[in-house]
């Protein structure tokens, strides 16, 4: 087994933000390897979500997020089980978070749950005849096509959406994290995203490159 040094921890714990005992353990399992010891943590912290999920989440905030010059405004309600928790720091930066996200890269739904049959029928339709426009062989669409379908579907949904300020990881993943950190279920229930004269014709502006920009300030 490969040893561990203290610069390896305090960097993955940079990066995770988890404690200095679960880094150790993170690096030990993976040989050192930094990127698999971050996917050991994301795995054990998803496990102690899912240990939380069936609690019910009933406090909360509704977070709201106006960019600036009010071009973009957002307004999400993230649930969790306590008053305390829904008051503390951490919680509340985990929403102004969320908010900044769906600024950013424009969900149109929750979960894949939320989108119909109808919907997901015709994008199927619809990337079926242009991969067969594409020429590709017969006996290859169907896989190539439930690629695109998967990929529609992980760009619509905000939980399955890369977080903007770290796409290596889903805001499933995020929210899992912080679940695991704080010690209460938590849950986005929904949202809103109002964009300034969204439906007119109009010159686009690089909206997301600006939420971004304010973001990493």
């Amino acid at each position: 087994m490969v040893a561990v040094t203290a610069e390896q921890v305090k960097e993955l714990r940079q990066k995770t933000g988890a404690g200095m005992l679960d880094c150790k353990k993170a690096l030990s399992e993976a040989n050192g390897d930094l990127e698999k010891a971050i996917e050991f943590l994301r795995e054990q912290g998803l496990a102690s979500a899912a240990k939380k999920a069936g609690r019910i989440a009933s406090e909360g905030v509704v977070e709201s997020y106006i960019h600036a010059g009010g071009r973009i405004g957002v307004l999400v309600e993230v649930n969790c089980e306590t008053d305390f928790v829904a008051k503390t720091d951490q919680f509340r930066g985990l929403c102004r978070d969320i908010a900044m996200h769906i600024a950013a890269s424009r969900p149109e739904y929750l979960r894949r749950e939320d989108i119909s049959q109808e919907v997901v029928e015709r994008e199927t339709e619809i990337f079926r005849q242009q991969t067969l426009n594409e020429g590709k062989p017969e006996h290859i669409v169907d896989k190539i096509v439930a690629g695109k379908v998967d990929k529609f579907l992980r760009e619509q949904c905000l939980l399955d959406q890369a977080f903007v300020k770290d796409p290596s990881i889903t805001v499933a993943n995020l929210v899992a994290t912080q679940i695991g950190k704080i010690g209460e279920n938590i849950s986005i229930r929904r949202f809103t995203r109002y964009e300034m004269g969204e439906g007119i014709e109009r010159k686009e502006d690089d909206f997301v490159a600006e939420v971004m920009a304010q973001v990493k300030k």
